[in-house]
């Protein structure tokens, strides 16, 4: 789209794609199915394999076209280096790269991952650069692990809610629960839904 100068809107109107799931497509919530990928090069005048990399050609002869079979059974999402919240709306400064995921891992809403750092969860089996599979949502229950976003830095922590105000702990013995009673902007962004470990 930014090649050719076109808008969402105007992509939309020339591929006969609804706007909210050509958002979706953009980023990376859910994938393109096989259609879809057919309309966009239409409309781009472009080859299939240039929307989509995972359509190959199996035979240059017959023209034909494969559709690569772990792309059906996966979603890719971002892997989020920098988190912020300034403008109160949650904002992906930085994207790593983007991770294929099992479509069977998500169940509802937006997911995004996060890299592990430090040894501050290692009791729960969190090791430093493991990727953790986050939920995206705005509150947990007492005792879910989330990631929390603290003046724009985001940390897993187990989240204790108390009458005073909410205690983030650590799964390490070395490092205090921090105690939050509105002295610090802090805001839940997502639930731990499943740890990929970093061999």
């Amino acid at each position: 789209m930014k090649e050719r100068g076109w808008t969402q809107l105007k992509t939309s109107e020339e591929s006969k794609i609804s706007k909210s799931t050509l958002s979706d497509y953009i980023n990376c919530r859910t994938l393109i199915n096989p259609g879809n990928v057919e309309k966009l090069s239409e409309a781009f005048g472009v080859a299939k394999s240039e929307i989509d990399p995972s359509f190959k050609t199996s035979d240059l002869n017959k023209g034909e076209l494969e559709l690569s079979p772990c792309f059906s059974d996966n979603v890719k999402l971002p892997v989020v280096g920098k988190i912020s919240c300034g403008t109160g709306l949650l904002a992906f400064e930085e994207v790593e790269r983007y991770e294929p995921t099992p479509k069977e891992w998500l169940n509802g809403g937006e997911y995004f991952y996060l890299r592990a750092k430090g040894d501050s969860m290692i009791n729960a089996r969190i090791m430093d650069g493991d990727l953790l599979l986050i939920r995206k949502q705005n509150d947990v229950e007492s005792g879910e692990i989330a990631a929390v976003l603290i003046d724009d830095e985001a940390v897993l922590k187990k989240v204790h809610k108390t009458d005073s105000g909410i205690i983030l702990e650590s799964a390490n013995p070395k490092y205090p629960p921090m105690i939050l009673n509105g002295n610090k902007n802090i805001k839940i962004i997502g639930k731990l839904k499943k740890v990929v470990l970093n061999f």
